[in-house]
């Protein structure tokens, strides 16, 4: 590096040091929020839980955690110094005393600050990272422990470093454009760090406490709130992707039915960016980096192109990254609509046409239908509109596909319901003083009255569970697939005196009185899982509130699933184990879960290669098994392969591939479908007049 730029870099450095060493305090106002945000906790929210000493204990934990997810700068020595307020600061909190809060914090930031300056320093002191060591770095968090000393830390940062560098090496950086370009991350950290001001450490410290309640109970500080209205905003584009911070890095939690995101079809849930770039600029390291900030930059004009590096969750190498190109758009509200597709299915029970409807939220335009527009858009209405469109197709059934379909209107989830069952009650609702309202029912007679079965996944959340247990209730039709999310829970927003509350003051309930909670919706007949649950649902959520059960309310029962479940449930099996695609999903999914056990990776460059030489021969011994079952010429190479089914390379063409090798889950349903019509009158799966 040349002598001015060196002398320019640590001018920044030391003029980031200084303000990175400032420390915080916190303003008048917070004080009196943090009462507010006590009492109406400790009043409103469903579970009752009065914060104690037991609660401080946790409280403590928490807030450190948020600090520092991967026990990464704070030392033991100072964990065992802040347990002095493991039990007052419940009583602190109740009096407006933030000041262990603050002390925490800037204690965190000064070993922050110190530990990437030092990271910084040794990797402009040109030491030489031996890759050919046999080492390892241990990625379960869960089971990481506090360095003992700053002895210890140094050789867990060394490690840390040197798997980043490998990383970057593996990815074909050069060894000096790597070196540079985690001096540039660790330099951009250190200028986040410098920028957290009172309000951003309030807002950790309460949402510390506010998660204690559960998983959907939050604080947002004014900045927040005004970032989250501008995000709603209509005038602002993106990719179409909800984003959450993990650790240090930036998480695709869901990618929005309809966005430019799910149109390109390559950024998937669990996928990690890397780093962010604006057309042909190079882009920025963001890891690391504020929430809010990172989605700043992937925000602009309508078609323009935001570049991304994301880690794949799935399909690639450990470790390994990819770089794509998004054209930023609005979703509209249609992209979101319900569409339809006839699939025929053809086996052992005979020929079949199957009507699918795929429902990718439950939306609502409300402006239009408070202002009783009869053109308002609904998912109700489309729906009917579709089912009415496949009345004279001569279809044998219809399926709701409710896959990845994350909720909305609640609404709405009731009056989609009343399309399939004469009246009657559809969901209970219980708030925290434990008085529940019946008021969600059905109040028309069913408009279609055909064979009917619902797929779900783990994506299949609230509004979707809601519809889904009413089917499963009433037996009106067979739910499908994987057990689902599990978010039984309401949330109203409450404001205080700087910013907003969002607090779960109520809970679902199925006509049988089962919880959605925690639990889900389990499918009558399971199909192979993408979504792992100890990672993805309510259940993997610390403090999610637990599935009860209250009284059921009488409801009618259909029968239409009084079918022999066993047979069915032998039949998909033998399918599973016989069908090409059925067994490749299969083989996939195995091997995505045994990459995602391991808990450490290798720091040796020659065993990382190796490693993922060995994954993608793996995953194209899967391929070609498939292929010859199905009397196709396997691939020579995994170039050849990769090639030949890049995005890039046909991007029109997934419509193209046979439906049992596009969606073969959906084709598999369609298969089931076909064997309850064959074990059953078609006369008896009609939903009688009352």
């Amino acid at each position: 590096m040349p002598h001015f730029i060196r002398n320019t870099l640590c001018l920044l450095l030391l003029t980031l040091t200084s303000i990175a060493l400032a420390k915080v305090s916190y303003s008048p106002e917070q004080p009196k929020t943090a009462i507010e945000i006590v009492n109406e906790l400790t009043s409103k929210h469903y579970s009752k839980q009065v914060l104690d000493d037991g609660l401080s204990n946790r409280f403590l934990s928490q807030y450190v955690n948020n600090l520092d997810p991967a026990k990464s700068y704070l030392l033991q020595s100072d964990i065992d110094e802040f347990k002095r307020w493991e039990n007052e600061l419940d009583n602190m909190l109740k009096k407006g005393d933030l000041s262990a809060g603050f002390y925490i914090f800037n204690r965190y930031q000064e070993r922050a600050q110190s530990r990437l300056q030092a990271n910084i320093d040794l990797l402009e002191s040109g030491f030489e990272f031996d890759l050919t060591e046999d080492d390892s770095l241990n990625m379960d968090l869960e089971q990481a422990q506090w360095p003992a000393s700053a002895q210890a830390a140094d050789v867990f940062w060394k490690k840390r470093i040197k798997e980043s560098y490998l990383r970057l090496i593996l990815s074909d950086k050069e060894p000096d454009a790597a070196r540079s370009l985690l001096v540039k991350r660790y330099t951009n950290l250190l200028n986040q760090l410098s920028q957290r001001d009172s309000e951003d450490i309030f807002q950790i410290f309460m949402n510390s406490l506010a998660e204690l309640y559960d998983p959907h109970t939050s604080y947002m500080s004014p900045r927040s709130m005004e970032n989250f209205r501008i995000a709603m905003s209509l005038s602002l584009t993106g990719i179409g992707a909800v984003l959450q911070r993990e650790d240090e890095n930036t998480k695709v939690v869901r990618i929005i039915p309809g966005g430019p995101a799910d149109k390109q079809g390559i950024l998937k849930a669990g996928d990690k960016i890397i780093s962010v770039g604006q057309g042909e600029e190079e882009g920025v390291d963001v890891i690391g980096w504020r929430l809010d900030d990172v989605v700043d930059m992937i925000r602009g004009a309508k078609d323009t192109i935001v570049k991304l590096e994301i880690m794949p969750a799935v399909g690639e190498a450990a470790g390994s990254t990819r770089e794509i190109a998004i054209v930023r758009d609005k979703i509209q509200l249609e992209e979101q609509a319900a569409k339809s597709e006839i699939i025929e299915v053809k086996n052992d029970s005979g020929n079949y046409r199957f009507g699918v409807i795929t429902i990718p939220t439950f939306y609502l335009d409300v402006e239009a239908f408070y202002n009783r527009d009869p053109e308002f858009k609904s998912t109700t209405k489309d729906v009917q509109r579709l089912l009415g469109e496949m009345a004279d197709q001569n279809i044998d059934g219809v399926i709701l596909d409710l896959r990845n379909n994350g909720g909305g209107f609640l609404q709405e989830a009731t009056t989609l319901t009343d399309l399939f069952i004469d009246p009657g009650p559809i969901v209970q609702v219980r708030d925290a003083n434990e008085v529940v309202s019946r008021n969600h029912r059905s109040r028309y007679n069913a408009y279609y009255r055909g064979p009917l079965m619902v797929m779900t996944n783990r994506l299949s959340a609230s509004a979707s569970e809601i519809f889904a247990g009413a089917i499963q209730d009433y037996e009106r039709g067979f739910v499908v697939g994987e057990q689902t999310f599990g978010k039984g829970t309401v949330q109203i927003q409450l404001p205080v005196r700087e910013g907003q509350l969002k607090l779960t003051e109520s809970k679902f309930y199925r006509v049988s009185g089962e919880s959605t909670q925690n639990l889900g919706v389990v499918p009558d007949i399971e199909l192979p899982a993408f979504y792992d649950a100890e990672i993805v649902g309510e259940s993997s959520e610390k403090n999610a509130l637990p599935w009860d059960k209250i009284n059921a309310v009488p409801h009618r029962r259909y029968n239409l699933t009084d079918l022999p479940v066993d047979r069915l449930v032998e039949r998909h099996k033998s399918r599973l184990s016989q069908d090409p695609d059925l067994r490749y999903l299969s083989d996939e999914l195995t091997l995505m879960k045994e990459r995602r056990a391991q808990q450490s990776i290798s720091l040796n460059e020659e065993q990382r290669r190796q490693e993922a030489k060995e994954y993608d021969l793996t995953r194209l011994a899967i391929e070609n098994k498939r292929r010859s079952a199905k009397g196709l010429a396997p691939y020579e190479t995994v170039e050849e392969w990769q090639a030949e089914n890049s995005v890039d390379a046909d991007p029109d063409g997934e419509m193209t591939i046979p439906l049992p090798e596009r969606d073969p889950l959906l084709y598999e349903t369609g298969n089931i479908f076909a064997d309850v019509l064959l074990m059953s009158d078609a006369r008896s799966m009609l939903v009688q007049q009352p």
